[in-house]
Formats: structure tokens, sequence, C-alpha cells
């Protein structure tokens, strides 16, 4: 039968007629001839799993996968937002029955233990408090396979005459290392809460978080806006505590289907106004909401966290009475530019909104760089003696052009099919190409000014010193003034 095909999941009424995991499908057939299968699909199953896994943030944000098929969850400290350890259980349970799947919830001081008694136990909580003896006894009656080890450790176990978690704690743990593996042992303690597994959420959670819940799903955009400003009310004064502003925000609307919408918005500077908040998150929402915010049922869990937040010290009040107007001025159109950026940024994404920033270069087209406006200061540009076109072209424009010299300034030119003559010019300005980056290849190029018989101006340059870096020349227009 090796390489045969076997089945890797049975519902409730295969396992009623002994189906399992595991069995070859013709010795399923066999046993019922109407059994009906699906071809496995161990990617969309993982899928599915992080996607619950993703919606059972709703009760903790300490969620994580736990393949094949179920989710670990550390809801310490927030049974009591549900009425209790066991209300929280039952909504788990329901939540899930309604989105069509079974499932069984258990609770207990340790993940290891917890993922078995859901498995293998009517047991369904253990109180964190729960003596080591109590969770000895309570390990004991469950079977090998809660270990969690390997399946050729698990049958060597049974050939070995042990049948539950309980045979192995009654033996020495020297023998039992030395025959199956120190492995055995850490899985024996993780069970027993002598040690923890870690839990690794699918998400980092955040220090700073507000959240509401409805018996009710909200569908009114209205109602999720009040209800955002109320969450950013919630959280601004923690940000306040902790002497920081938040950076970047995120908004986790919570569906009562299942489904899991979020919104995120960028900061320029550390933020904390609960207003300014509001306003950003808002605008987020409203730029999905033109692209249509689907909340079917309705949202019941909206929760508000400050993914990154930067130290932001109190605002300082000028007391001198000469300086105090412009002093607060200043700091008023800085915030309000902030704002600007920040509402700019909720709609288009922060890093699309731009300020032209200098750079160390002489070529025209490298001087500046737009960088996003958010992430930096406003730079001031160094003095510019040379006069520049009010009108630079991304790319210089190749044009034909008639002059004394070869090395002369242009008496007439043709652009874009237009001829020019020229009845006044400014120049020859030279620049360098470089010795470093892209334009470091680059010729020498010379501008100049031109003004034509009807008045136009031109900034155009020559490209390459003729009998020195080339026999001939290229003439391009940069710029318009």
């Amino acid at each position: 039968m090796k390489g045969a095909e076997r089945l890797t999941a049975v519902d409730a009424c295969a396992q009623k007629l002994g189906l399992v995991p595991g069995l070859a499908v013709v010795d399923a057939r066999a046993r019922c001839p109407t059994l009906a299968l699906a071809e496995a699909d161990p990617q969309a199953d993982a899928a599915l799993i992080e996607a619950l896994a993703d919606w059972s943030r709703r009760f903790t944000p300490l969620a994580a996968p736990d393949p094949p098929d179920g989710l670990m969850l550390d809801v310490t400290g927030a049974a009591h937002l549900f009425g209790g350890e066991a209300a929280l259980l039952d909504d788990i349970e329901t939540r899930l029955r309604r989105l069509g799947f079974s499932a069984r919830a258990a609770l207990a001081p340790g993940p290891a233990l917890a993922r078995a008694l859901a498995r293998f136990s009517n047991v369904r909580r253990v109180a964190e408090a729960a003596a080591q003896d109590e969770l000895d006894a309570l390990a004991a009656g469950l079977p090998i396979d809660a270990l969690g080890v390997a399946a050729e450790t698990r049958a060597g176990m049974r050939r070995a005459g042990l049948r539950s978690v309980g045979d192995l704690l009654s033996r020495p743990r020297a023998p039992l290392a030395a025959r199956f593996g120190r492995e055995a042992l850490t899985r024996l303690d993780a069970l027993t809460c002598r040690i923890r597994d870690p839990i690794t959420p699918r998400f980092e959670a955040p220090a700073f978080i507000a959240e509401r819940r409805f018996p009710d799903g909200l569908t009114q955009q209205a109602d999720l806006e009040a209800t955002l400003e109320r969450l950013a009310a919630g959280l601004c004064p923690m940000l306040e505590r902790a002497g920081v502003g938040a950076r970047r925000l995120e908004a986790v609307f919570y569906r009562v289907d299942g489904a899991v919408k979020r919104i995120a918005a960028g900061t320029s500077r550390p933020l904390r106004d609960p207003a300014r908040l509001a306003a950003l998150l808002i605008e987020r929402l409203a730029a999905i909401a033109e692209e249509g915010l689907d909340t079917g049922y309705g949202f019941d869990v909206l929760r508000l966290c400050a993914r990154e937040v930067e130290t932001a010290p109190p605002p300082q009040t000028a007391f001198a009475v000469s300086n105090s107007r412009t002093d607060f001025r200043g700091e008023a159109n800085d915030a309000d530019f902030a704002d600007l950026l920040d509402r700019l940024g909720a709609r288009l994404g922060l890093r699309r909104v731009r300020r032209l920033h200098a750079q160390e270069a002489h070529l025209p087209e490298f001087a500046v760089a737009a960088v996003p406006a958010a992430f930096g200061p406003p730079q001031s540009f160094p003095p510019q003696e040379a006069v520049r076109p009010l009108r630079l072209f991304e790319r210089p424009e190749p044009i034909e052009t008639i002059a004394l010299f070869p090395d002369g300034p242009p008496l007439r030119f043709r652009w874009r099919r237009v001829l020019h003559d020229v009845v006044a010019y400014e120049g020859p300005e030279r620049l360098a190409p470089p010795w470093w980056g892209e334009a470091r290849d680059g010729l020498t190029r010379d501008y100049f000014h031109a003004q034509d018989r009807d008045g136009r101006l031109f900034w155009l340059f020559r490209e390459g010193l003729y009998a020195q870096e080339t026999q001939a020349p290229r003439w391009f227009v940069h710029g318009l003034s």
C-alpha cells in the first residue's frame, strides 16, 4: 500500500463509520462505497487557518495558527471582557459554528495542555492557579497522542506498553530520555505546564490599544466614524502617559460574519491629539468607502492601535510676551502643514506626498530630488547665483542649431519642427559632469539663455567641448523661462 492515496481529514459522519485520517482510500471505500471524497489542498488549508487566526484576534491580539487544524490564543487578562472564561469558550465555539466549522475550545495554564484538552478530553477549563499535582493528574488521563511527538516515537511508546501520559509520568525520566529522546521529556513537561511553549502571534501585539464591542453590528458609516472618535479619545491618554505620539495607526473592523477589515494611517510627526487622529482615520475610511465598504451584517468589534510610536515631549509655552506671538504662529503653521500632510497621506498614501530636497549636484536634472514629505523636515535651498528657467524639462530635448563657430552661441535653432531666430543671449555657463554616479561618463555642458524674435526665452545647452571631447557637439533645449 506504499504510495496509496489516504484520507487526510474526515467529518463526523465518517468518524461514526470508523474512518480515520491515514486510512487508505481503497479501505475506506470498502467500508463505505458511497464515500464522497475531495482532493486535499494543504496550501488552501494553511491559508484558511491563517485567515481564522486573523479573525480570532477579535478575542485577543495574541492569536496564532496551530497547524494543521487549530488556533492558539493567549487570553491572559482578557476573559473578563467576555463575561468570564466559560462565556469566552462558548463565544468562540458558537462563532466558529456559525462560520461552518466544528470546533472545541479549551483553556489551560499552558498552550500544550490547552491543545491536548481541546483534542483529547472533555475537560474545558483548568484554573491558572491550579496546583502541579492537579495538572499532573489531568495530563495523566490523556493518550500518548496528546504529547505531540513524532509518529515513530508514539509507535515505540506503544510497543513498550505505554498507552497514556500517566504511564510516562510513572516511569523514571532517565530511561525514558535514553529510549525516546529528550524531546519526549520536553513535550511531557510542556503538557504538565512545567514549561510553557511560546506563542508566536500572527501579528505583534501593539502596546497601545483601544477597542469597543457592540451587541449588534454597526453598518452605517456615521456610526463607524463616531466610534473611531471615541477610540481615539481612549487611545491618546495612554500615549500621553507614556510620553509618546503615534506615527502609524491601524484600525481593525471585525465583521459579524468573520470578515476582517483594516485601515492604516501614518503621521508626519508623533501625534496624540484625539481630534487629529480621528480625522486621519475618518479621512482614510472615507477614501475606502468611496470604493465601496462592504459592511455585511455589521462590525461588532472595532479596535484602534498605535503600531509605531515615537517620543513626543509635552508642548512648551513661551513666557516672553514680545516673542510669544511669533513663536505660537510658527508652531501653528508647522502644525497646520503637518496636518495637511497627514490628511493628504490618508487619502493618497504618505509616500506619495513629496517635497523637493536640494542635492549635491550641478547638473540641473540631478539638483533636486522628490522625497516623501512626512519622513523628514523641510530643507532650505542654498542661494543660487546662476539664473534658472521657470520650467525645467525632465529630459532635455534635442534641437538643430546654426552657429558661427562650433563652440560659439546659437544663431538659429529648430525645436519641435519650429525655427527660432536668436536675437539675444546670455552665456555660456559651463557645467562639468560629476566624477561619480550615473552621469560620471557624461560630457561638459555650455548653457545659454536665448531669446527669439517673439520674445520667448529658452534655456539651451551644447553638450561636449569641440575638438576636446567630441568633433560634433550636440544641442538641447532644457527649459523655458
